[in-house]
């Protein structure tokens, strides 16, 4: 005899966020369905620490607070994330666990992430209003590719192969 399943239901942000806050697996939320996270190799920590250190020196002594990995952002269309690190130079929102209105978000990415980090995350995160740049790290290979908005609200794309700089537009607006 079949078992007659029911429908999964998507959940409510608020029953995500209060799951999430107790879950000893961390999940991210789209479209009301839950993604469990997977770990990460010791190349991919080693690239985003490396960053996270370059990031933290650099907001010394300014409003800006980076956060890596643990802390949640919050997507226009209630999607919620784990980026690798994140900058955020606005007040604070007052949630301890989610970012709402970062300038930076870096991912490092992974094969079994880089479809997803390519496609999905590209187009969530530049729905975020503060978000001026997104950067994706190949830790496979010396490349990063840049997304970043222009003063008029344009997105532009630029690759960087090898060694190189490129600014961090991360700013307070008020």
């Amino acid at each position: 005899m079949a078992e007659t399943v029911a429908p999964h239901q998507p959940l409510s942000v608020e029953t995500y966020l209060e799951l999430e806050r107790e879950a000893s697996i961390r999940h991210e939320y789209v479209g009301g369905m839950l993604y469990a996270m997977t770990g990460t190799s010791k190349r991919h920590n080693r690239v985003a620490i490396n960053i996270l250190g370059k990031l933290v020196e650099a907001a010394d002594g300014t409003p800006c607070r980076v956060y890596m990995s643990d802390v949640k952002v919050r997507t226009p269309d209630d999607a919620f994330y784990y980026p690798d690190i994140m900058v955020a130079c606005e007040p604070e929102s007052g949630d301890p666990y989610v970012e709402h209105r970062p300038c930076l978000i870096v991912e490092v990415i992974s094969p079994s992430t880089e479809s997803v980090d390519r496609r999905e995350k590209v187009a969530a995160y530049k729905r975020i209003p503060s978000l001026r740049a997104h950067l994706i790290v190949d830790q496979e290979s010396p490349r990063l590719e840049r997304h970043f908005r222009t003063e008029q609200g344009q997105w532009l794309h630029a690759v960087l192969i090898g060694e190189g700089d490129f600014p961090v537009p991360c700013r307070r607006t008020h």
